[in-house]
């Protein structure tokens, strides 16, 4: 059960990079797409149905801790606290700014909900990016599970370049969301911005993979459950795939950009197992699923819960994006509900 656990876990991690990976990377390259506020209108509204229920996601990883793996949550939400409240700060005000850039039509109002936009976009990808470098090496923590450092020392070399590589990552995935749900001038743009991103984020990948290989055992451990370079062979796949159809068809190059971040997401938490919590003091005081889980019984409750629950979570966001599926214009920009 507790490896059936650290699946479910690692794959509500994926679902939450890929869905609301595209909000965060448009949010991000905004300042550089959006010539007017026309075109910052549609990123808003290109990502306005969606946002919401794709931070679900992050909700629900984060519960899925708390109930599947308490001791792990403990140490994580304690160890990573600063970080942790800086993201949840950061979303907050992400989330204002949708409903509030409208409420006024002074410049300087509207100036200062769209950096919150962007800030609010840009900096919970880099944090994200830097928490999940240092799991994948290993925090300073005791046998207690108490936490020896502080926030400027996860911002070390690897944290910082887990860190940059979330951001461009998330910032292709969505440049092709915005080609996506855009026309004219600002989908040539978000084109020319996936082109120029794509290089950029293979020689990422290259460069993480080598320093993964230096600090961090991950290596060693898949070298046990050579299964899980199955994951890194689809996150080459999609990558790959990716630019291969960005010229063709976007929404294939924004599908195999998500089945690149679902491959590589479960390359690099997979080197961690059966670990959750690794410990860089002494291996022994790391917080496995194993020492760290529920009870058997809790277990297999929630597991019964999650096979009801997760169909009709994902039947609804289906519909969604369904119903939304067509391009943000200037006829729906007119719209009284829009952005």
């Amino acid at each position: 059960m507790e490896t059936i656990w650290f699946f479910l876990w690692t794959l509500l991690w994926a679902v939450y990079f890929i869905l609301d990976g595209f909000d965060l990377g448009m949010g991000s390259l905004m300042p550089f797409l959006a010539s007017n506020d026309h075109e910052r209108r549609v990123i808003y509204n290109a990502q306005g149905p969606y946002w919401d229920g794709n931070e679900v996601w992050l909700i629900t990883a984060g519960g899925v801790t708390f109930a599947a793996f308490p001791n792990a949550y403990a140490v994580m939400f304690s160890a990573l606290y600063a970080p942790l409240l800086i993201l949840l700060f950061c979303l907050i005000f992400r989330a204002v700014a949708f409903e509030f850039r409208g409420k006024g039509d002074s410049c300087t109002w509207i100036f200062c909900w769209d950096v919150c936009m962007t800030l609010g976009s840009f900096l919970p990808a880099l944090l994200l990016g830097v928490a999940f470098a240092n799991l994948f090496m290993g925090i300073p923590i005791d046998g207690n599970g108490v936490y020896h450092g502080s926030l400027l020392k996860l911002l070390n070399p690897y944290g910082l370049a887990g860190g940059v590589f979330f951001v461009v990552m998330f910032c292709y995935h969505g440049a092709l969301w915005l080609e996506l749900k855009s026309e004219g001038n600002l989908q040539a743009k978000a084109f020319k911005a996936a082109k120029a991103l794509w290089p950029v984020l293979l020689s990422l990948v290259l460069v993480f993979l080598a320093l993964t290989g230096h600090y961090t055992e991950s290596f060693t451990r898949l070298a046990q459950h050579p299964a899980a370079y199955a994951a890194l062979a689809l996150a080459v796949i999609g990558l790959v795939a990716s630019r291969l159809c960005l010229n063709s068809s976007t929404l294939a190059a924004w599908i195999c950009s998500a089945l690149f971040i679902l491959g590589l997401t479960f390359f690099g938490v997979f080197g961690m197992y059966p670990g959750i919590i690794l410990s860089s003091i002494d291996p022994a005081y790391s917080i496995t699923i194993f020492n760290g889980s529920s009870s058997p019984l809790t277990l297999k409750i929630m597991l019964t819960v999650t096979l009801c629950a997760v169909p009709v979570v994902l039947l609804y966001q289906a519909w969604v994006y369904w119903t939304f599926a067509h391009k943000v214009t200037k006829e729906t920009l007119k719209d009284e509900h829009a952005y």
